[in-house]
């Protein structure tokens, strides 16, 4: 079954030759749980513990390692899968998968700390993501040196800054901190700091609108020392910009775009069945007899549709080798977004008020989705560097 087909039925198929999740047993679970750790804004652990049971935490993990070896499109068929029942779990997994397919490509590090890092997400659900984004600098994407600094000692390095809206971070064992040396000439570079770190802590200031459960707090390091095994690669800042990595684009298109498909997804099967089931007594038969009713949930189905064949066909040739540019991968993550968000708007004016109540989960859906606008490139981004190589 295809990622578009996937689009219109919950549970494709399983890639052949992978281990299938049990797909009927684990919905429900993260249902359940994504509606309770949205209400108190609680870090979903129990949810990364049904994924970490089903060997969804070392999907991206090769083979000799231990791990399933899966690459973009089994990534892309389970976060849309996860995303249907939770959306912050989905966004960790997401994370996950795309660090650890970087990993397997020989990205960043040594070949013994990538193995490692490998490892422990089989035996153990490690997780690592980067962590980026600084109160004055921003998304570093958009330019800009990050204030959060590494400085040289015998052994390794010393890291101070504070780091914002780093996904996952209660649950995290690797923290991948982007940061500038503080060398007469700085470079710039990742270093993986481990959880528990003597100056490392969580400053828990998360109290978003949508993915509340995510765990996207601020990250305070003070003097956190790091051993020299641990820092990636560096290079000199100001040097123009960075080389592109174009099948990194496109994983991060395909993940976050198979994210919110699932939310919305989600939001077009709650939708199905109040149509079915709400019969108003002026009408005397159900909602979704209505021609107007009719209409809308095609042009829902139409947006998720092709949302299915973009995210089919951008993850195919990328496991193919032949990734998409940089430019037209940013593109596709805006389009897929702006098209889920689509989606649940027209299911929230079909549900009217009943949309809005907390009682149904199309509330959480709505919130959810409104964050695939946010992440990076945000829209502005990619349409100025597509139109800046057309022109």
């Amino acid at each position: 079954m295809t990622l578009a087909q996937a689009a219109l039925a919950p549970l494709p198929a399983a890639p052949a030759g992978r281990p299938r999740p049990d797909w009927p047993t684990l919905l429900p679970q993260l249902r359940e749980a994504g509606a309770r750790h949205d209400r108190d804004g609680s870090f979903p652990f129990d949810a990364l513990d049904l994924l970490r049971q089903a060997g969804l935490l070392s999907l991206t993990v090769p083979v000799a390692l231990g791990g399933q070896g899966g690459g973009l499109a089994a990534s892309a068929e389970a976060v849309g899968l996860v995303a249907q029942g939770c959306a912050s779990t989905a966004l960790v997994l997401a994370m996950q998968c795309t660090k650890q397919a970087a990993l397997a490509r020989g990205q960043g590090y040594a070949a013994p700390l990538r193995e490692r890092l490998g490892r422990e997400a089989v035996q153990e659900g490690a997780l690592v993501n980067a962590i980026r984004v600084e109160p004055e600098l921003g998304s570093p994407t958009r330019g800009g040196l990050p204030a959060t600094t590494a400085r040289r000692v015998p052994g390794g390095w010393r890291v101070s800054g504070r780091k914002i809206y780093s996904t996952g971070a209660p649950g995290l064992t690797w923290f991948e901190t982007f940061c500038r040396t503080d060398e007469l000439k700085p470079r710039l570079g990742n270093f993986l700091i481990r959880a528990g770190s003597p100056g490392l802590r969580i400053v828990e200031s998360w109290d978003h609108l949508g993915l509340r459960a995510s765990g996207s707090h601020d990250v305070v390091l003070e003097d956190v020392f790091v051993p020299e095994e641990q820092a990636g690669q560096l290079q000199p800042a100001g040097e123009g910009p960075p080389p592109r990595d174009d099948i990194q684009a496109a994983w991060n298109a395909a993940l976050l775009g198979a994210l919110y498909t699932g939310v919305a997804v989600a939001a077009r099967d709650w939708l199905l069945g109040f149509l079915r089931g709400r019969v108003p007594a002026n009408l005397g038969q159900p909602l979704a007899s209505l021609p107007r009713v009719q209409e809308a949930v095609g042009e829902i189905t139409t947006l998720l549709t092709v949302n299915g064949r973009l995210l089919a066909g951008l993850a195919a040739e990328t496991d193919a080798g032949n990734a998409p540019s940089s430019t037209e991968a940013g593109l596709l993550k805006v389009v897929l977004t702006r098209q889920a968000v689509d989606a649940v708007r027209l299911a929230n004016g079909l549900a009217s008020n009943h949309a809005l109540s907390r009682h149904n989960p199309l509330e959480r859906h709505w919130r959810d989705v409104q964050c695939g606008v946010v992440h990076v490139p945000q829209a502005d981004s990619a349409m100025i560097a597509a139109g800046r190589i057309i022109l």
